[in-house]
């Protein structure tokens, strides 16, 4: 009986997970397919490489940043599923209306909005999803959740690159994305509706208390953090291939598509050999994806290919675990607070490298490379020195 009421939870937790990340993929298709354009689409209308590394760093210091406040929030005021509703409409719905945006300013903005959107709702659902995969396996259930949210990041970019090739016109290209915005918000109702307490899928709660955050979590905030500030957001690479004609236009948003399938494939493989061997998996990992910058700073197309398979693996470790790590460190009450300040952190380290990795496109590539590989190698160090943790 004990063994059959185990497979149940495992089941509906499954289910709880699947139905998130449907949401998640359509939600991709919608914001994912605008930022795999949105370094071109600046340049267009006329910004710097500067601009564009600020913007793109200023995005994801609010991005994240704001998860501090929003986590915080979700925890003492128990309101996960209105917060998590909130926070996906308005990073959905600002996307197409970048298709109204006639100066690079405009555009900026709407793409730090579609950013606030994503920090206000990530630590409350992150928080649900955290009960549901303590009966699927961390490693394997935010896995599953990132493989299903790439498979949306794929799509996304597809979808703008044949918007492209066919009428060679970015506004119909962001305009198109009102579609699957509005698929994600039914999606995340239905949600909603069929599984309004997600913390009920949690039935064996972890021995921790629930005041305070372990040292292992700020040293572990440490190394993310580092891996943030040297890992380049895709505008300012996009940005890149554009100036450089590295590759044509419409075939851009097909080099960010093939990134995100990696990044799908990783999260579950790197997921799964999460739970079964700790912390030494993403340590590797980003060792491994350091090797991205060189390739698409410094190279042709197929370099560029290769490069961003490696971006893809990075994303996709980081995507799985990351998340996954915080949820077995932090007892559940705590979750959306620890999720909120974890991810802070890894937001103004993000902000900080990506402005700089701008300032330093515009000075000199090497000194880019340069600061990119060094400190993803030092965040190896510190998975390394976590090792043991799963």
């Amino acid at each position: 009986m004990l063994a059959n009421i185990k497979d149940i939870t495992r089941l509906t937790a499954i289910r709880f997970v699947v139905l998130l990340g449907l949401v998640s993929l359509f939600a991709d298709v919608t914001y994912e397919g605008a930022r795999s354009i949105t370094g071109p689409f600046l340049a267009v209308l006329g910004a710097s490489g500067t601009a564009v590394g600020i913007v793109a760093g200023l995005g994801e210091l609010l991005g994240y940043g704001l998860r501090l406040i929003s986590g915080a929030i979700s925890d003492r005021t128990r309101q996960y599923w209105a917060i998590t509703i909130a926070g996906y409409t308005v990073n959905l719905f600002a996307v197409p209306l970048m298709a109204l945006a006639g100066r690079w300013e405009i555009a900026a903005m709407l793409m730090i909005a579609e950013r606030i959107g994503k920090a206000i709702r990530t630590p409350a659902r992150d928080a649900m999803l955290s009960h549901a995969t303590q009966a699927t396996g961390r490693g394997w259930g935010f896995g599953l959740h990132e493989a299903m949210d790439q498979v949306g990041a794929v799509a996304g970019p597809l979808v703008v690159s044949a918007v492209l090739f066919l009428r060679d016109d970015y506004p119909a290209a962001f305009a198109i994305l009102a579609i699957p915005a509005v698929l994600a918000i039914g999606a995340l109702l239905l949600a909603r509706w069929l599984y309004p307490r997600p913390r009920e899928l949690e039935i064996a709660r972890p021995q921790l208390k629930p005041q305070g955050l372990p040292r292992a979590y700020w040293l572990y905030l440490a190394g993310a953090a580092l891996a943030a500030a040297g890992f380049a957001d895709f505008p300012l690479i996009a940005f890149h291939f554009e100036k450089n004609g590295i590759a044509p236009q419409n075939l851009i948003p097909v080099l960010y598509a093939v990134a995100m399938g990696v990044d799908a494939v990783a999260a579950l493989v790197f997921g799964r050999l999460f739970d079964r061997i700790g912390l030494v998996v993403l340590a590797a990992v980003t060792g491994l994806s350091a090797l991205f910058a060189p390739l698409v700073f410094l190279g042709g197309l197929p370099a560029a290919v290769v490069g961003m398979a490696l971006w893809g693996i990075g994303m996709g470790a980081q995507e799985s675990i990351l998340r996954a790590t915080v949820a077995g460190m932090v007892h559940a009450d705590r979750r959306g607070t620890a999720y909120g300040i974890f991810n802070t952190g890894y937001g103004v380290a993000w902000f900080l490298g990506s402005a700089l990795m701008g300032v330093l496109y515009d000075a000199s590539l090497s000194a880019l490379i340069a600061f990119s590989v060094v400190v993803q190698l030092g965040a190896v160090g510190m998975f390394w020195r976590l090792r043991g943790l799963r």
